[in-house]
């Protein structure tokens, strides 16, 4: 089942439970607006090259939208749509005033210049820019893209609004960045992860974490782990895994992750199939990678006691059945990677106000939303007496739809 069937479903068991007619259900789904443009630029050898721009709009009965742009060579249309949709039911979940969008452009960034790419995100956002908008909806990086790309929609967009550093998160510091914001989702990890343990009677300290991806999300939430004592004892990326079931030494694992580009090669563990990582033996799994790689076919064999949901839509709803009826608690990605869109809310917050925070100000207000948020959906789960999951989507779901009511939106 692809992301869109999968984020469909969940709603829909969530309607139900909701006891949500069918004229506002269906109201709930349709995106507010899709738009797709042509963006042609002259390329660094003088020809010409387009390419097709698109902004998925879901929901904005919150408040304003928000969700990333990212340049990949494929874009699939029916997952930017369950990405936007996502956004509007993860900043609900985190209690956030904003509604879902996603965006992007089918490129291959690898094969373009840093001014070719400057180009490109000029003219996206000359098409875009009175679409988009401080109250209206707020883009953020994605894959392919980061800081300097968001430096360029900034700036551009100044240019016909006057100077507008709330217009997109994600920024570099020194236009507006809020600190803090790089380790943001990895540490809302962290702390839903303390939640959920503490729910259970027991801390991350002596717990053991195998964390699957080691990119932003995965290698701040295992650094992160271990200076709380938790023991990682395994993690893998697009290079490798290893292993080390005394506990990987993380400080010594990023030291050689940034010289080598990768986990692979390094000395304090033994190298081991990438394909059975989620399947070691651990006391709690952190899928961050990739999406659908808890499926039907290793749900069984998966060891670990609770999955926390560090990437978007790891497990499928056939998985999702499977670690149900054998007692595995999983942590649902709309409520457990919500803390980079939270520290996203607050760096708008600070460019609004015009004032800065410092980062343990950010840290502290990411621990009160991240432990709030994990209080709401447990309350949902025992109304409802559903697991995490569905407690996570009717709280969200609940919530769009009392603010489309009382807008007065319902068809």
């Amino acid at each position: 089942m692809n992301a869109l069937a999968a984020t469909n479903r969940n709603f829909r068991l969530a309607s139900r439970l909701l006891g949500l007619d069918s004229k506002l259900e269906k109201s709930l789904l349709i995106p507010f607006r899709e738009i797709k443009v042509e963006c042609t630029i002259p390329k660094d050898d003088g020809t010409l090259a387009t390419f097709v721009g698109f902004r998925i709009q879901h929901d904005n009965a919150r408040g304003p939208m928000k969700g990333g742009i990212r340049y990949h060579p494929e874009v699939e249309p029916d997952e930017v749509n369950a990405l936007a949709q996502l956004m509007t039911w993860k900043t609900a979940v985190a209690n956030i005033p904003y509604g879902g969008a996603k965006g992007g452009i089918g490129c291959d960034p690898a094969e373009l210049s840093v001014s070719e790419l400057e180009r490109l995100t000029r003219v996206f956002t000359q098409k875009i820019h009175d679409l988009i908008g401080v109250q209206t909806d707020v883009p953020a990086p994605d894959m392919g893209t980061g800081p300097q790309t968001m430096a360029w929609i900034l700036d551009e967009y100044s240019k016909f609004h006057g100077h507008s550093p709330a217009v997109v998160t994600g920024k570099p510091i020194d236009l507006g960045g809020s600190l803090g914001r790089d380790a943001a989702t990895g540490r809302g990890v962290l702390f839903a992860t303390e939640a959920l343990l503490k729910e259970h009677g027991k801390s991350v300290s002596g717990q053991r974490f195998v964390i699957q991806g080691f990119g932003n999300v995965g290698s701040w939430a295992a650094q992160l782990i271990s200076e709380k004592g938790g023991i990682v004892v395994a993690v893998s990326d697009v290079t490798g895994a290893i292993k080390n079931s005394n506990g990987l030494d993380i400080p010594s694992l990023l030291k050689h992750s940034r010289e080598h580009r990768g986990v692979k090669g390094f000395h304090g563990g033994d190298a081991i199939d990438p394909n059975s990582i989620l399947v070691e033996d651990c006391d709690v799994l952190v899928p961050a990678a990739l999406g659908g790689v808890i499926n039907r076919e290793n749900a069984n064999e998966i060891k670990a006691k609770f999955i926390v949901e560090a990437a978007n839509h790891p497990t499928d709803p056939d998985a999702d059945e499977i670690l149900k009826k054998r007692g595995v608690v999983i942590l649902p990605d709309i409520f457990a990677n919500s803390g980079g869109v939270t520290v996203s809310y607050f760096e708008w917050v600070q460019n609004i106000q015009g004032f800065m925070w410092d980062e343990e100000k950010v840290n502290n207000e990411l621990r009160t939303y991240m432990t709030k948020g994990f209080k709401d959906v447990k309350e949902m789960c025992q109304t409802h007496n559903c697991d995490l999951r569905m407690g996570a989507f009717t709280l969200a779901v609940n919530r769009v739809a009392r603010a489309t009511v009382l807008r007065g939106w319902e068809a």
